[in-house]
């Protein structure tokens, strides 16, 4: 098992790996997934596991149904204990973001993951990510 510093949300039970350096929008973009219907998984850290070729995340015990409202503080959630990874969602501003990337896979713990980049704060943000995963294998 390893612990990266991410947030994840199931999306009609397909788990969303959302990365990025802290203050990029990780726990700004879950919450509107999850307004918009997504289960919390984890928020800030996730614990990685490979199961059957895939990607199994689940949050840490003492983070397990905590996620951060900025201004706010750490408010409890009803959780999903755990889910397969489907897609990896990459936070940086946009005016970084190639527009058509050659790759649009990660590789994590040795498994390939469809990958997406998008800018947290972005208005679009949270319907790029359902788009895409909607279209994810």
């Amino acid at each position: 098992m390893s612990l990266i510093h991410a947030s994840c949300v199931a999306i009609a039970g397909s788990g969303v790996i959302v990365r990025g350096p802290s203050g990029a929008g990780k726990s700004d973009l879950a919450l509107r997934l999850i307004d918009a219907g997504a289960e919390l998984v984890a928020d800030d850290c996730c614990n990685i596991v490979v199961r059957d070729g895939q990607l199994v995340a689940t949050a840490p015990a003492n983070l397990a149904g905590k996620i951060e409202v900025r201004g706010y503080g750490i408010v409890e959630l009803a959780f999903r204990r755990e889910a397969v990874v489907a897609l990896v969602v990459d936070l940086m501003p946009e005016a970084e973001i190639e527009r058509m990337p050659k790759t649009a896979t990660c590789v994590i713990a040795g498994v390939t993951v469809p990958r997406l980049t998008v800018d947290a704060f972005t208005a679009s943000a949270a319907a790029k990510v359902r788009i895409v995963l909607g279209r994810t294998p």
